[in-house]
């Protein structure tokens, strides 16, 4: 066999393994929370613009491990205490990222406060800092799982760095799928729930601080 041949034939071998490794690849599965509506049909009461305060919504904070743009899930029914990711789906930012995006916007949308997101732009009366504790897909069994969410909230006076008020906000919710979809799908709806919680509750703590 000449040279040319072997050479040919070697081509042809490389070739073929490409192939055959890009078809074994799995295409990854972007999501975000997708269009998020508030649920409350409270009408917004404009204030005068004296009264107004301006909220600087700080961006959320999140563990390290947490602190990525991989979807988290455990298994309960087999061990617990290991933490696993899905290879094939993950988020389109991090969890805290998203979140701190969709606050801002639904408290813009729900209240009449001047928001902030940059210290640089402007000087705010109060800052809400957001703290994602937990945001995982739990296996209770190989067919049946549930997410949980678990955020600590704190609302702080700028100028004192007084610590007006805090909450810890919780949320369980079973999934329609044991799969990435189905906790992306839980998570979202979830997160939605637990923001409007929050609108709730800040603006009744903004509502007890002003002169």
């Amino acid at each position: 066999m000449t040279k040319i041949a072997l050479l040919l034939i070697f081509i042809a071998y490389l070739l073929t393994g490409c192939v055959a490794f890009n078809k074994s690849q799995s295409p990854v599965s972007i999501y975000d929370f997708g269009m998020q509506h508030a649920q409350t049909t409270k009408p917004i009461l404009q204030q005068s613009l004296q009264h107004r305060k301006s909220l600087l919504i700080a961006d959320a904070t999140a563990p390290s491990w947490l602190d990525n743009n991989a979807i988290h899930y455990r298994l309960l029914y087999q061990n617990p205490t290991q933490s696993y990711t899905y290879a094939s789906s993950r988020w389109l930012a991090s969890p805290a990222a998203l979140l701190t995006q969709q606050i801002r916007n639904r408290i813009v949308a729900s209240t009449s406060e001047q928001v902030i997101k940059d210290n640089s732009t402007a000087k705010a009366d109060y800052v809400l800092h957001i703290e994602l504790e937990e945001f995982t897909q739990l296996f209770d069994t190989t067919d049946a799982s549930h997410i949980v969410i678990g955020l600590r909230i704190s609302l702080v006076e700028r100028n004192t760095r007084k610590l007006l008020a805090q909450k810890d906000l919780s949320i369980t919710e079973k999934t329609s799928t044991a799969d990435a979809a189905g906790a992306v799908s839980a998570l979202s709806s979830a997160s939605n729930q637990l923001i409007n919680e929050l609108v709730d509750w800040l603006t009744a703590e903004l509502s007890n601080v002003r002169p």
